[in-house]
């Protein structure tokens, strides 16, 4: 039996290549203990603890050097939002320059690409194809309103107490260019009929479907985070609708269950309310729903006005 001494700190407790474990002094026989396992070729894993998807990007790239996280993986890596049959799949997708053979690997779905230097970033020592390249490879695959609404989320403003970060991901002449780059690209026909209907304001894959909702059903263009008094900053904001007629719309999503985010949801509903306007909250049954019956209930209230 081979005894598990002590791996070096380094590997302790991530996974890890054969390759990094030769350069800290591992004896390849320790490799083969207990406590230890296959994670794929030139991998190891610790037994009883699964990785991370960070951990297993991290050591994929690593056993890999001219790969990169791409696609659907790319896309949760950046929290850019997917549609519920792609979002569930555990395989880690790899991109490679086109020339190179394309990855190989039990749970890994391997791309061969164009691409042009600065679309890869290199984020805490992974490299990850950018948020504005990820929203461009998936296009081909998406139905348009996921293109749109993930298209929302690069351009929308972050909020920095939460996310971490004070700029968009992207701005639309930015992804104008990386459209007019990638002329032969599957799926950029479809990128470029959804920048025209991208806005800057929806902060939810929801949120950008209600607002196509509306305009699927011949209503205005609705206008985004809606505040009640548009001069004070810090007036309370909706999540869209229409000024004229006194109606706004705040999606109920499942980050507004917390009890100190109803106190605030409360006190903001509470102010639109007593200053008179209509005020609609969908959920995800609306969602389900397509909003058809909020939509209806909204016209009624647009022609009451």
């Amino acid at each position: 039996m081979v005894t598990a001494k002590p791996l070096p700190e380094e590997l302790a407790k991530l996974p890890f290549t054969v390759y990094q474990s030769r350069a800290l002094g591992v004896a390849p026989n320790r490799l083969r203990a207990k406590d230890l396992v296959g994670g794929g070729r030139l991998i190891r894993t610790h037994a009883g603890r699964e990785p991370s998807m960070i951990e297993r990007a991290r050591v994929l790239c690593a056993a890999t050097p001219d790969a990169w996280v791409s696609h659907e993986t790319a896309a949760v890596f950046f929290d850019l939002g997917l549609p519920p049959w792609l979002g569930a799949d555990p395989r880690m997708h790899l991109s490679k320059p086109n020339g190179l053979p394309r990855v190989r690997r039990a749970g890994v779905v391997g791309h061969r690409v164009h691409v042009i230097p600065g679309e890869v970033v290199e984020i805490d020592g992974i490299r990850v194809s950018g948020p504005a390249r990820t929203w461009l490879d998936l296009a081909h695959q998406l139905p348009l309103r996921y293109v749109i609404a993930m298209g929302d989320q690069l351009i929308r403003m972050p909020r920095p107490d939460l996310e971490f970060r004070s700029l968009p991901f992207a701005h639309k002449d930015g992804l104008r260019l990386l459209i007019r780059q990638h002329p032969n690209m599957k799926g950029v026909e479809k990128a470029r009929l959804a920048l025209d209907e991208m806005r800057v304001g929806a902060d939810s894959f929801p949120e950008t479907f209600l607002r196509l909702a509306l305009l699927d059903a011949n209503l205005p263009e609705p206008e985004l985070q809606l505040r009640l008094d548009p001069h004070d900053p810090r007036s309370p904001a909706a999540d869209l609708g229409y000024r004229k007629h006194r109606i706004a719309v705040q999606y109920d999503g499942a980050h507004h269950r917390t009890r100190e985010q109803q106190s605030r949801d409360n006190r903001r509903d509470e102010l639109f309310v007593h200053a008179g306007w209509s005020y609609f909250k969908p959920n995800a049954d609306d969602l389900a729903d397509d909003f058809q019956q909020l939509v209806a209930r909204i016209k009624r209230a647009r022609r009451t006005d």
